[in-house]
């Protein structure tokens, strides 16, 4: 066995999370699949991997060696691509990453539409709430919903998020609407773990207005906080793609719009390189302009 396909298997293994799953993936005998690790490791000279009857686990030197077979595998698919003229015609896997509530209302939708018009294309979604390394962990685009720093990564600006303060009609007939942030203090506030704080919120363009908060709910999903704002309880703060819906549907009412934050930026990102495979590229240019002609992505509700 060369040493590209053992590559292919350790990162198969990797992946699959065992032997045995990754002999399935790979049409092998598990046997095979753990020969072929065993001979990788003897090649280089250090444990990647290791067992036990019940866990598989990385080494550090497994860490890193994976990343780097998972970028020069890559980078031996984009030239045989490239050979074969398929640089025309995408065709592979690709690997898009998204926060999970954007991801499901409005990634997952581009990617359908994707795959219809790409036939010989495999989307794999990783929808989470947490910064992504797209190299060391094999992902091949991201949605980010940011201000992005310096980095070696290619971003393209695809539209804009809102940072709103909403409630239900129900619970305005009951509290009135706030006039100023400083009101706030006398409205019931519904608090997301780990978005925006608990202590205190800002307002303004420049941040320049910053508001104590003490919230009476505070939910750990996005989910929560929006089904208890729908339900009348009190007020949040949500990107505007995440209320659209219940605002357009009169469920949900946005206030203090003149008080708001600058709009975040989303971008959709890639790592740079010598050459941008055909499959990315497509991808890139197919979501850019989906999201660019959707109007819940401007600055408008």
């Amino acid at each position: 066995m060369d040493r590209w396909q053992a590559m292919r298997v350790f990162v198969q293994v990797v992946e699959s999370g065992g032997f045995a799953p990754a002999a399935k993936v790979l049409h092998m005998s598990p046997p095979s699949v753990t020969r072929a690790v065993a001979k990788l490791e003897d090649l280089i000279g250090t444990r990647l991997l290791v067992r036990t009857t019940r866990s598989l686990k990385l080494t550090a030197a497994g860490e890193g060696y994976v990343a780097d077979c998972r970028r020069i595998l890559g980078e031996i698919a984009e030239a045989e691509a490239n050979a074969a003229g398929s640089f025309t015609a995408p065709a592979g896997l690709l690997t898009v990453t998204a926060p999970a509530l954007f991801g499901r209302i409005h990634v997952l939708p581009v990617i359908l539409d994707f795959l219809d018009h790409y036939p010989a294309m495999q989307v794999k979604t990783i929808f989470v709430d947490r910064v992504t390394n797209l190299v060391d962990e094999g992902l091949d685009v991201a949605i980010r919903i940011a201000s992005l720093p310096a980095s070696g990564l290619v971003a393209r600006r695809i539209g804009s998020v809102r940072q709103v303060l909403c409630g239900s009609p129900d619970y305005f007939a009951r509290f009135g609407d706030p006039g100023s942030p400083q009101e706030l203090a006398r409205h019931r506030i519904i608090g997301r773990e780990g978005l925006f704080g608990h202590s205190e919120w800002l307002f303004g363009r420049d941040n320049n207005i910053r508001v104590p908060i003490s919230p009476r709910l505070i939910c750990n999903t996005n989910d929560a906080v929006l089904a208890a704002a729908v339900a009348g309880w009190g007020l949040s703060r949500f990107q505007s793609y995440q209320v659209a819906p219940d605002v357009s549907a009169g469920r949900l009412k946005v206030v203090l719009a003149d008080y708001e934050r600058e709009p975040v930026p989303i971008h959709i990102v890639h790592a740079e390189g010598r050459m941008v495979s055909a499959r990315v590229r497509a991808f890139v240019d197919f979501a850019a302009g989906r999201f660019r002609r959707h109007a819940g992505l401007g600055t408008e509700l």
